[in-house]
Formats: C-alpha cells, sequence, structure tokens
C-alpha cells in the first residue's frame, strides 16, 4: 500500500505518557472491580498469568471500555441536544415575556388616558391586576370593555398563558439536563475503570509485546477465519472518497475516548469526523452507525464503508481497500491501519449520502 501522510504530533508524545501516568496511579488507588479484582488480589508468590491469558483480559477490558465509551457518548449527545432545546425554549420564554410587558404597557397607557379624562372604565383596573384571565372568566366584566379593549385583554391573557408554557416546559428541561449530566458522569467513571484496569494489564507487558498487540489477538478475533478475496473496487461515491481521504490524513491522530477530532478521537468519533469532511451526518455511536446506511456483503465492500464489530457494534472502523480498515483502535494507541478481519465483524455499512 503507498505510505500515506502522518499526523502532526507535536506535544501529542508528552501528553500521552501525563495521561498513562495519571491512569496508572488512578488504577493504582482506586478500588477495582470483576476480573481486574481478581488480578489485584492475586498471590504473588502464585504463578503469572500466561501471556494468551494476559491478552484475553486485555481484550475484555478494551471491549468494555469501548462499550462504555459509545454509552458516553450517546449520553454527551443528548446532553448536547437538551442544552440546545432548554435555550431555544429560554429564548421564547423571553420574547414571549416581552409580548406581555408591551401588552401591559399598551393596556396601562389606555387606563391612564381614560383617567385623565375621568372617564376611567372600572374594568380598566382590572387590566393591570396578576391575572387579567380570571375576569374574562366573568362575562359582564367582557361586556363593560370596549371591542378594542376587550381583544387586547385576550391577547394579554394568550400571551400569559404561552409564557407560563414555556416557563414550565424550560424548568422540565432543565431537569432533565441535570440528569442526563449525572447519567455523563455515571458513565465517564465506567470508562475509567476499565481503561484503568487495561493499564494495569499493559504495564505487565514488555514493550515488544505492547507493540504488537491488536485489539481483538485472544480468543474472539476473526484473524483465523477465512475472509472472502475483496475486489479492488472504488468508492462507492464521491462523498465516500472524500471520507476515506479524511480518516486517512489523520492517521497517527491519538485515540481519546469522546474525541470526534480534529486532532483525537474514539472509533465512532472517527467515522463522525471523516464523513463531515464529505458532507455528511453521520449518527454519533457506532450502534447508530450500524443503521446508518444499506448492509453490504463483506465482499462487495467499497472504501468508505463502515465495518461493525462485535456482537454489539461497540466497535467501527473505516473500509479503505485492499482488506484493511482505518481504525482509531483503544486508549493508548493512535489511528492507523489494520486487517478487516482483525475483530469478529458484525455488519458492513454504507453510508447514506
Amino acid at each position: 500500500m503507498a505510505s500515506h501522510r502522518r499526523f502532526p504530533q507535536p506535544g501529542l508524545a508528552a501528553r500521552t505518557t501525563r495521561v498513562t501516568v495519571l491512569s496508572a496511579a488512578a488504577a493504582a488507588t482506586a478500588a477495582l472491580s470483576g476480573g481486574a479484582a481478581q488480578i489485584a488480589a492475586a498471590d504473588p508468590a502464585g504463578p503469572a498469568p500466561d501471556h494468551a491469558s494476559q491478552l484475553d483480559r486485555l481484550d475484555h477490558l478494551y471491549q468494555q471500555a469501548e462499550q462504555a465509551t459509545q454509552r458516553y457518548d450517546a449520553a454527551q449527545e443528548r446532553a448536547t441536544r437538551l442544552r440546545t432545546e432548554l435555550s431555544a425554549l429560554q429564548d421564547r420564554a423571553a420574547k414571549g415575556q416581552h409580548q406581555v410587558n408591551r401588552l401591559r404597557d399598551e393596556l396601562g397607557a389606555l387606563a391612564a388616558s381614560q383617567y385623565r379624562d375621568g372617564v376611567l372604565d372600572p374594568s380598566l383596573v382590572l387590566l393591570l391586576s396578576e391575572s387579567p384571565a380570571d375576569y374574562l372568566d366573568h362575562v359582564s366584566t367582557v361586556n363593560r370593555i370596549g371591542d378594542q379593549q376587550a381583544g387586547r385583554l385576550r391577547q394579554l391573557q394568550e400571551a400569559e398563558r404561552a409564557l407560563e408554557r414555556q416557563r414550565h416546559q424550560a424548568a422540565a428541561k432543565l431537569a432533565e439536563l441535570r440528569q442526563a449530566g449525572i447519567l455523563l458522569q455515571d458513565r465517564k467513571k465506567a470508562v475509567q475503570r476499565s481503561l484503568a484496569s487495561a493499564q494495569r494489564i499493559l504495564n505487565t507487558l514488555s514493550r515488544a509485546q505492547r507493540a504488537e498487540y491488536l485489539p481483538g489477538a485472544g480468543l474472539r478475533a476473526s484473524r483465523d477465519r477465512p475472509l472472502p478475496a475483496f475486489a479492488d473496487f472504488p468508492a462507492s461515491s464521491g462523498r465516500a472518497a472524500l471520507a476515506v481521504a479524511a480518516a486517512r490524513s489523520v492517521v497517527g491522530a491519538p485515540y481519546v475516548w469522546g474525541g470526534t477530532g480534529p486532532h483525537a478521537f474514539d472509533c465512532s468519533g472517527l467515522m463522525v469526523y471523516a464523513y463531515r469532511q464529505a458532507g455528511v451526518a453521520l449518527p454519533r455511536t457506532s450502534q447508530e452507525q450500524l443503521n446508518s446506511g444499506t448492509h453490504v456483503p463483506l465482499d462487495r465492500a467499497r472504501p468508505g464503508d463502515l465495518v461493525l464489530y462485535r456482537g454489539d457494534a461497540s466497535h467501527v472502523g473505516m473500509y479503505v481497500g485492499g482488506g484493511q480498515v482505518v481504525h482509531a483502535p483503544y486508549p493508548g494507541a493512535r489511528v492507523r491501519y489494520d486487517p478487516v478481519g482483525m475483530m469478529p465483524i458484525t455488519a458492513v455499512t454504507r453510508p447514506a449520502g
């Protein structure tokens, strides 16, 4: 395969080192759960786990982290949507308040004018009350008000009712946003726990073993299964070709969970970024990306198609031809090329557009 421009990484090595050190420190002080706790509690004098079992455990932890990352991404997307909706509701409420104030000013001016003329209609005293709607429920009051005044009063009534609805909606949306924030923090902690446990295992591997590690290198991998012969198809569309070019251009960028570019990515964030450069909006999570287009057979894959991995579609890469994908593998690694069969494949999706 032809060489490709590597992503510029000024200062990334230093930042990655700091993150690794912090992750290791957090892992050493945090309470571990599940299999990670068993590793920590193992008898130091007992036999060390063999390399294959370590890789299997590492695969499992990275799978947990990626599943938690996709849930985090979904919660983050929901929180962003809720913030946008809350802002729109607050804007409408502000406009509604302005309209109520304007109508009250007009009615106040009318009352003042009648007062100066000495013919103040008693019902106008009610126009500036806190609840003019109460008086409209009494036909006798409406009958004492002229058509113009009654029309203005009804406008004020409708404006105040609309304003009250908007305030209730904004309050409910704010409460929903607060709950989304709590969920976001919980999912963030779940990612961090899995990554801290994975870092503990990585620290037991030699530099050569870490360099050779591929996600899915253990029993869950599909690389030993026969794969179809891949035809040398072009990209399915001009937009797909642009997305492939965008994905290739960031090879070497670091994996950061929650990242959507332009300098760091998680697996689904890389797909979002690449297709955004082509003018196509993909859903945020890999599970949503699974159904973001047409499913095609693996042997008909074309550059730009999304390859979804594992039964829960918790990982995604972009097919770029030659039996390879570009993907953001896992924390500590960088965006890179890997064989398309590196993990069990769930589906191949060709994005719409």
